[in-house]
């Protein structure tokens, strides 16, 4: 198995991004537990390895069509799904009226998330990287997420209603017009 053949569904560039779907997949379980700290570590970790993958796409040449799709598909899982789960979690909401409205509102943000990837997908070629994302790009999306939920942890917005209305702002800007810098 060459990690270096742009064929190899398991390339180096690849195995990154797979490692990077393990971190997200961990990291749901430990919301599940009301882990939370546990699930951000892994989250972060997420995010530096889809930093990683695509460097080294680049570098080595491995960029793909599947390595593409891949990675959106990662991104969905850990910054789309998991972020939208810890902080609905976090809030732990009394009521199951208000239950069912402030999830709807995360269910738009997971329905925003993967809009937005799938527009990128049709968009993107293997190996093309544009100077600049429309909209809020879901790593970005997800960082705020952990943002409101350090708010929401330090007591500083109390109100689980805020924190719906704001997650649905930072939804309704992934698929905005927004243009922000690649990096």
């Amino acid at each position: 198995m060459n990690l270096f053949d742009p064929h190899n569904r398991f390339n180096l560039a690849n195995s990154i991004t797979f490692a990077n779907v393990a971190c997200g997949v961990i990291a749901l379980y430990f919301v599940t537990q009301k882990e939370f700290f546990i699930a951000i570590i892994l989250a972060w970790i997420a995010g530096a390895l889809d930093i990683a993958d695509g460097k080294v796409a680049r570098k080595y040449n491995l960029s793909t069509e599947f390595g593409v799709q891949l990675d959106s598909f990662a991104d969905f899982l850990s910054f789309v799904i998991m972020p939208a789960f810890l902080l609905f979690y976090s809030l732990n909401i009394q009521s199951g009226f208000a239950t069912f409205l402030i999830g709807l509102i995360f269910i738009y943000y997971i329905i925003s998330g993967l809009r937005r990837l799938v527009e990128f997908n049709l968009k993107t070629d293997a190996g093309s990287v544009d100077k600049f994302f429309t909209g809020v790009p879901t790593p970005l999306g997800a960082i705020l997420l952990w943002v409101l939920y350090l708010l929401h942890s330090f007591g500083v917005i109390d109100s689980p209603w805020i924190i719906a209305i704001l997650t649905g702002i930072v939804a309704w800007s992934l698929n905005s017009q927004i243009k922000i810098p690649h990096p």
